[in-house]
């Protein structure tokens, strides 16, 4: 197993934080940084900034050195499919092949109304995220890509450069049958969203994926399982208590309370971390992306996780 770090742009993170944090992960034996894609908090956040997800992983394509970098998961709705091509190629290539492209269906309804976009149903968006991949991986492969479907459609679309990856890897985030059914067919690997990664869910979730790929005749170990966990972790257990009772004040709730409604939570001493984590290991899980909370924290948590992460990363090489 190896671990990534997820940023949320959206919570207000400046430019120089975020790379910060890239370059302690890089540092600590992090495998990826990740980023969501949003344009803004909420509604009333007006002077909460948020950095544009595909502009922020080029600036990090040029500042960073060996971590990857991607977007879990950028909306299939937020750029014109072959635009989103052309933008992941560029990046790709500034990054010298390290750029893996997490693609989702969308589901900010917010953002969409304010800069509008039009929201249809999710099974309409799930078809558009098809064809978006459908779209994305023709132009990185072919010379002049053609595809008409219900909803996108290109013509002879030119995509140069190339991406320097061949093919480039494609991630699909979320946890409903049609979705993996999706990554069954086209990715590389499939992201279970937090909501879904709970130890005791887990089992059912990756029956559903191992099912997904029978249906399209693959082999469900060539499809790399990730989880997308929260984390609240410290050298001592009164740090990470004091760190989880922030997230509890901010919830309105206790520091039991908290710990009820976030199953997935991997909390305590780097010692716990490695326990829990080495739970989804054994299930399965090759790759966990770790959202570090309270935001703030991340520095903090990574260098207190850093050798669980180089650890674990060589456990797996060794196998």
């Amino acid at each position: 197993m190896d671990l990534g770090v997820q940023i949320e742009p959206q919570f207000g993170y400046k430019f120089e934080d975020i790379l910060a944090i890239a370059s302690d992960a890089e540092a600590a034996g992090f495998t990826r940084l990740w980023v969501s894609d949003h344009f803004f908090l909420g509604k009333d956040a007006v002077n909460t900034d948020c950095l544009e997800a595909w502009t922020l992983l080029a600036a990090l394509a040029m500042r960073t050195d060996r971590i990857r970098i991607g977007p879990m998961v950028t909306s299939q709705s937020y750029r014109n499919p072959a635009l989103l091509a052309k933008i992941a190629a560029g990046v790709d290539v500034m990054s010298r092949g390290r750029l893996d492209v997490g693609l989702g269906a969308g589901w900010k309804e917010v953002e969409y109304r304010a800069y509008g976009y039009e929201f249809p149903d999710a099974p309409t968006r799930v078809t558009q995220l098809i064809e978006t991949i459908e779209i994305c991986t023709r132009m990185w492969r072919e010379d002049r890509a053609t595809y008409h479907g219900k909803h996108y459609r290109i013509d002879d679309a030119l995509c140069s450069p190339k991406p320097v990856q061949r093919p480039l890897p494609v991630w699909i985030g979320g946890s409903k049958p049609r979705v993996m059914r999706i990554a069954a067919k086209y990715g590389d690997a499939f992201n279970i969203t937090a909501s879904a990664s709970a130890l005791a869910e887990l089992p059912e979730r990756l029956r559903e994926l191992d099912d997904a790929c029978r249906s399209v005749n693959r082999d469900p170990k060539t499809l790399l399982r990730s989880a997308f966990l929260d984390a609240c972790v410290a050298t001592t257990a009164e740090r990470s208590n004091a760190l989880l009772d922030q997230l509890a004040a901010r919830a309105k709730t206790d520091r039991a309370g908290f710990l009820a409604s976030h199953p997935e939570l991997i909390f305590g001493t780097p010692e716990a971390a490695a326990e829990k984590l080495r739970a989804y290991a054994s299930m399965g899980i090759g790759h966990v992306n770790v959202r570090f909370q309270p935001y703030g924290a991340e520095r903090e948590q990574i260098a207190a996780l850093g050798e669980t992460a180089r650890d674990l990363a060589g456990s797996a090489a060794a196998v």
